[in-house]
């Protein structure tokens, strides 16, 4: 039975994660931190794990109660996670961050979207925790940093395309529809109900913090430079991200092409339970995958100007965070990748 620590738990992530681990035949919450509801009862907070985690929200500072754990969750805030994951790793502990703050590979790019990185010699050491791309990386990784909702959803439509040569990848525009439990648990105007109700905007046009991590997955896969087009927008829903995605493709036309890249899409995702490929012309809702671990990918080519149409709908918070986490460390614990995860998504 594997010992878990989740730092930073009283937000959405760390309900994510005490809901899905609560299920987990070999895991076992011993301690959940926040800051602002030390001491609370966690069934305070979250009425609704009432009678199903039975703990009390730690003082971040209780550092003995955290290093009880043998695998650590971070669900602290960007610079946060930074403070905290190198003493962690220091008393040999394992951890899965669920920030951007172990993301990005050049501290130089961190720093230009996120600000000043105080712990740059762990980027390079950090495994990224997109296990369809990464799995064995993470099977012996100590530190995993856990990927963003935005780049899962992009990144895995994306990466057999580019990996079998078949897009433009100069050519990529990505734009993501995201439900409001994206923005965090915090009270915000633009997340209240009044403001997202009856509405649908975009935000952050081309300034996105997740269009660096995107960019860095998609040209690992490609082995050069990748830039791309990202637009994200806010749904008012509660949870779950649709991206709809558009490449040119390098043989634009020519018979049998869509059961070609639907192929291709089956082969490299084969032996992959949480990625579901739809027949061409069949496309993903996020209502098909709430709740769930699922990735759904969807297809269309569209013969009059050449281009591939991709759309993947995930949960933003859980395979865009605490469900990808508990994959992650499932891998880490040499354990079944879907154990705790096999959830049938809520689609009413």
């Amino acid at each position: 039975m594997m010992k878990v620590a989740i730092l930073g738990g009283s937000g959405y992530t760390g309900f994510e994660l005490l809901r899905i681990l609560a299920n987990h035949p070999q895991a076992e919450v011993i301690a959940v931190t926040s800051r602002q509801r030390k001491g609370e009862k966690v069934e305070k907070v979250f009425p609704g794990l009432k009678n199903i985690a039975n703990l009390t929200f730690e003082d971040p500072a209780n550092f003995n109660a955290i290093l009880k754990a043998d695998i650590i969750f971070s669900a602290l805030p960007h610079h946060a996670s930074m403070e905290i994951v190198p003493n962690l790793l220091k008393n040999r502990k394992k951890v899965i961050d669920l920030s951007a703050d172990f993301r990005l590979k050049d501290a130089k790019v961190y720093e230009a979207w996120y600000g000043k990185h105080t712990a740059k010699g762990l980027l390079k050491k950090a495994v990224y925790g997109l296990p369809e791309l990464y799995r064995e990386k993470v099977k012996d990784a100590a530190l995993v940093a856990n990927p963003g909702c935005y780049p899962t959803g992009a990144i895995l439509g994306l990466a057999p395309l580019i990996k079998e040569s078949i897009i433009d990848t100069g050519s990529i525009i990505i734009d993501s529809k995201s439900g409001v439990s994206g923005a965090g648990r915090a009270a915000l105007l633009d997340t209240s109900f009044a403001e997202v109700n009856e509405g649908f905007k975009a935000y952050k046009v081309g300034e996105h913090r997740h269009t660096p991590e995107i960019e860095q997955g998609l040209s690992l896969i490609a082995g050069k430079n990748i830039k791309i087009t990202f637009t994200p927008h806010l749904l008012p829903v509660n949870r779950g991200i649709l991206s709809t995605i558009y490449a040119s493709l390098k043989r634009a036309r020519g018979k049998g092409q869509g059961a070609r890249i639907f192929n291709i899409y089956k082969k490299y995702y084969k032996d992959e339970f949480f990625i579901r490929i739809m027949p061409e012309g069949a496309f993903p809702n996020i209502s098909q995958v709430k709740g769930s671990n699922f990735c759904d990918i969807g297809f269309k080519i569209d013969e009059r100007t050449g281009r591939l149409i991709v759309i993947t709908a995930i949960d933003n918070l859980v395979k865009g965070a605490s469900g990808q986490a508990v994959q992650n460390m499932n891998i880490m614990g040499n354990i079944p990748e879907t154990t705790g995860l096999i959830t049938p998504p809520l689609s009413v």
